[in-house]
Formats: structure tokens, sequence, C-alpha cells
């Protein structure tokens, strides 16, 4: 449950007066509002300040306030591989049940899902909402999918010995330990490992 005042000038803090609490009422909310700090996990994340685009529904139903809606950003991180940055468009899908207090429905109690709570004031805090849906989109291990990918494809192929290109003369060393090895296969043709 929700504690404490919500701040109702606060970015992602929502008022659902207009909606009083009929059920079926409506109304939708379409804004861009500066990105919370930590939005993101250590390799990636929309920068603080950074415009999330809101495109929300908010409706009353007889649980409570159902928002739902689409949330887009702009994810900043670094190529896991070659370290340049990378910038890729989130479009995440939020849907959360907020109970008026002392309502909670009996589904969602059972559950071990906390239960958010419409606040005094008559305010949705929508902030964990948006947290949980874009941290989980964001690539655990994002790529800039550039020259990167391709310079690391080309120097695997590089890498691979073959009959007409010798191993990597870095290794000669090793080779030439194997090639004072005894021979342990029978047909007289040596393993490589």
């Amino acid at each position: 449950m929700q504690e404490g005042r919500l701040d109702p000038s606060a970015p992602l803090v929502l008022s659902t007066h207009e909606l009083g609490r009929r059920p079926g009422s409506m109304r939708t909310y379409t804004a861009t509002v500066p990105a919370p700090a930590d939005l993101g996990i250590a390799v990636i994340g929309v920068p603080e300040g950074s415009d999330l685009d809101l495109d929300l529904r908010l409706e009353a139903v007889m649980e409570g306030v159902l928002v739902s809606g689409t949330v887009r950003a702009t994810a900043v991180g670094e190529c896991v591989r070659c370290l340049t940055e990378v910038t890729e468009e989130v479009t995440v899908e939020v849907q959360e049940l907020f109970a008026y207090p002392g309502r909670t429905p009996a589904e969602v109690a059972d559950d071990e899902d906390e239960v958010r709570e419409v606040a005094a004031g008559e305010l949705v805090d929508i902030e964990p909402a948006v947290r949980d849906a874009v941290v989980l989109e964001l690539p655990f291990q994002p790529e800039c999918g550039g020259v990167c990918q391709q310079d690391w494809e080309i120097g695997v192929s590089e890498q691979t010995p073959s009959p007409d290109r010798p191993a990597d003369p870095r290794w000669s060393a090793l080779e030439g330990l194997l090639a004072q090895q005894p021979d342990e296969n029978p047909s007289g043709s040596r393993e490589k490992s």
C-alpha cells in the first residue's frame, strides 16, 4: 500500500478527481514529462530529465482507477562489444490498477504483488508502473549493431585456422609443444583439440 502524501506537481503523479468514483468514466492524458532518476539498468537507461512521452487512459472501475496506455522514451547506453554510445527507442505498454482506499479487490489482495492505492487528494503515482515497464524492456546487453559487429565477425573468421590459412602466429609456441607430443591416435593422424 502507498504511504505518505504525494506531490501533485510531480510529473508522474496524476489527478483522478475528474473521474469521480463513477465506474465507466474515463479521461485521456497525453503529455511529455521529464524522466525520473535511475530509470534503467547499469549498461543502459533513460537519462534523467529526458523526454518521456505519455499517452494514457484513466478509467474509473468498481475497485479503483485503471491506468493504461503507452510510454515512449529514448534509452542511452554503451555497446557491450565496443563501448560506443548506443541509443534505443523504447515503447512500452503500462497497465496498473490503483485501488480506492479500503476497496482492495480480493483477487489482487491474495496476490504477492503490491497493491497501489489512490492517495489522498485523488492522486495516483504512476512512476513505479512506468519504471517496471521500461526497465523490463531494456536490452540486458545492448549492441550498436554497427562496425563493431562486423569487425567481430571478421575477426572470428580470421582467427579460425584453415588449411590455406595458418593459425595465428601468437600460438606458434603451443603448436611446437603439440608437435613434440607422441602420436596417440592409432590411425596415424593427429587429432586437433
